[in-house]
């Protein structure tokens, strides 16, 4: 017997995501806070409606612990290897060289707060590419305000498959189509999508830079930028999508160069009267390092992109460095309502030889052992970045700990299932285009992309297979929905603030960005609407 999809059941169902949400959006509480309240509340309504026991709970509650661990040994590494470079103050030479290549100011624009800051979300993420790329962007004449908003437009469309594929990764546990076939079909759907979200924020820094004229002469970089992203990351997905963000954002890093030596683009060429820019500010607050060199600054993701093609592409290596697994086992759980979750001798394994965590994690102390040999990181240089990772670390490891758990109880107990189903009777065949804006909300409410599908993947997937509707799709747009999400990431906006120093203008930023992730959503939702429904 299954639970009841009752009003009440889908009420109870719903509790621990309308909590988290209320805490989230009315309370200005963040994930960190939030996300133990969701859980209890997930707890609570496990055992009072949906008949759970206690011994339930505990190995359901360590699933999650476990799901979250394997995402940690990424997000932790990936923070290592950003303080290493910062701690050396080798982003300050990466704007010097983005500058050197074009006298263009748009396309130095773009190079900056699309191609460098997408590169940054493909190897690292987290908010990373707004607080890094917001100070460059004012180095080179920025408005604050404007040095924010250009990064969130420029990083979003990786949120997916940047930090080596992490939200992706949380989106296939969360469905349980890791590794399998129906993993490339749900690529297609996203990748589609979000290189039309790529195609878009290029085209919009140029429309705020300077209107139809601005759009005019930024628009064949635009197109050429976008088909190595976005084209890129769709053909790389088919192939190895922990790749897929990283290895299409290294190459347009690559290309921009040859861009600002084309003919259309090496000559000086500025719009005087743009809003964006204040050139009284051009270099304000930036420090420079006198010894180190480009390449030098860039020898932590040189390592990282090339252990990473060497491990996951040379296929013997691959393998042996894979055969090693190491997991837990789990017995059966049951409800009483009979909602089984069978027994495993090795649950979710993990190989940490080739997984991407050990990959940032060599990149990372090779480069700072690189930069303390060479004197660029001082004495204490180490202190100073372990208490900075611990610093910004800790919330985010709090959340998604609480935030697996929940939905691993909620999924375990029958309550992802009842809140698929109402949801399903209520909106039909027309949920097909509502699916984005779910992920564009799970975005939004905890400024994670990965976040998001852990939240919502699994309710996409339940809904989607209860309508009979296309299960790649509606995911695809659950992840791309998420994408879009950090645009409007309130993380990700507080950050850039904070380093454009204009904090406590958020809502400047907002009114900004929020119709632009509305836009772009709605074209995903009438795009798959279309295609799902009336095709």
């Amino acid at each position: 017997m299954n639970p009841p999809v009752s009003l009440f059941m889908w009420i109870m169902a719903s509790l621990p995501i309308a909590i988290l949400l209320l805490l989230m959006l009315r309370f200005q509480w963040g994930a960190a806070k939030a996300a133990p309240i969701g859980l209890f509340v997930a707890i609570s309504v496990a055992i009072i409606s949906y008949r759970a026991n206690w011994h339930m709970i505990a190995l359901e509650g360590a699933k999650g612990i476990w799901n979250a661990f394997t995402i940690l040994i990424i997000i932790w590494p990936a923070i290592l290897i950003y303080e290493v470079t910062d701690e050396a103050k080798a982003f300050e030479v990466f704007r010097k060289g983005m500058q050197a290549f074009t006298a263009n100011e748009l396309l130095q624009i773009l190079s900056i707060g699309w191609v460098f800051v997408s590169f940054l979300q493909g190897i690292t993420g987290f908010g990373v590419p707004i607080a890094i790329g917001a100070p460059l962007l004012i180095g080179i004449g920025v408005r604050p305000i404007w040095a924010v908003i250009i990064p969130l437009l420029g990083h979003a469309w990786a949120g997916t498959f940047g930090t080596l594929a992490v939200a992706w990764q949380s989106l296939m546990l969360q469905t349980g189509f890791v590794g399998t076939t129906m993993a490339n079909n749900i690529a297609i759907w996203a990748t589609g999508l979000i290189w039309l979200i790529n195609f878009i924020a290029g085209a919009a820094i140029c429309w705020f830079y300077g209107g139809g004229k601005g759009l005019r002469r930024g628009l064949p970089a635009v197109i050429f930028i976008s088909i190595i992203h976005g084209g890129g990351q769709m053909i790389l997905s088919q192939f190895n999508q922990t790749l897929a963000a990283f290895l299409s954002t290294c190459i347009a890093l690559g290309m921009v160069s040859l861009i600002g030596r084309s003919k259309l683009y090496r000559e000086r060429w500025a719009i005087e009267n743009s809003d964006m820019m204040d050139r009284r500010i051009r270099d304000r607050g930036i420090e420079e390092h006198s010894d180190i060199t480009f390449h030098e600054a860039f020898l932590p993701y040189y390592a990282l992109t090339g252990i990473t093609l060497l491990i996951l592409l040379v296929a013997p290596l691959n393998r042996i460095l894979g055969s090693w697994r190491i997991g837990f086992a789990f017995p059966m759980t049951a409800t009483g309502y009979g909602i089984i979750n069978p027994s495993t001798d090795l649950y979710l394994p993990l190989s940490p030889l080739t997984h991407a965590g050990t990959f940032l994690l060599i990149a990372g102390l090779l480069g700072y052992y690189y930069f303390y040999r060479r004197g660029y990181i001082g004495e204490g240089g180490g202190r100073r970045i372990g208490v900075r990772i611990i610093r910004k670390t800790a919330p985010s490891t709090i959340a998604i700990v609480g935030l697996l758990m929940m939905s691993r109880i909620m999924s375990s107990t029958g309550q992802t299932a009842v809140l698929a189903a109402g949801t399903a009777k209520v909106f039909g065949k027309y949920y097909s285009a509502l699916s984005p804006f779910i992920g564009l909300l799970g975005t939004f409410v905890t400024s994670s992309n990965m976040s998001s599908n852990i939240l919502f993947g699994e309710f996409q997937q339940t809904t989607a297979r209860i309508l009979e509707l296309n299960e790649a799709a509606i995911l695809g747009a659950q992840t791309a929905g998420g994408a879009i999400g950090n645009l409007i990431a309130p993380g990700s906006t507080i950050l850039g603030a904070t380093t454009a120093g204009i904090l406590g203008q958020e809502g400047s930023v907002l009114r900004k960005t929020l119709p632009i992730a509305l836009g772009i959503t709605s074209i995903c939702s009438i795009i798959v609407f279309l295609i799902l429904i009336v095709a």
